[in-house]
């Protein structure tokens, strides 16, 4: 196993800092994380780079959620891109991603798994 499989967990906000249907940013060991959190699902947290890899600014914990063919994306508030919150993968160009970060929810703590 290589040192960039292995993951930790870290507690990074508690659940009433999340907002239901929307996203907020927390900085993770000096990364910018985008935290979603969707209530109504049985795994409600996601989280990926907070970084627009396309309009070159840390603003996707302020786009908007959505649906696109049944699969959830979060679409950018600079150019309105849209990224998947399960893969990252930019739905309008397929040569652009966000990293993915696991994250969950324990009791109140919200927790994120981030390489080491």
């Amino acid at each position: 196993m290589t040192a960039l499989a292995l993951r930790e967990w870290e507690v990074v906000c508690n659940a009433g800092d999340l907002v239901a249907g929307s996203g907020v940013c927390a900085l993770v060991r000096g990364i910018q994380v985008a935290i979603f959190y969707l209530p109504q699902l049985e795994n409600p947290v996601f989280a990926l780079d907070n970084h627009d890899p396309i309009g070159g600014a840390n603003v996707l914990s302020r786009g908007i959620v959505g649906d696109l063919g049944g699969e959830l994306v979060i679409a950018s508030p600079l150019y309105k891109q849209h990224f998947n919150l399960r893969t990252g993968a930019c739905v309008e160009r397929d040569d652009v991603a966000v990293p993915v970060y696991r994250a969950r929810l324990e009791g109140d703590e919200v927790l994120i798994a981030l390489p080491t």
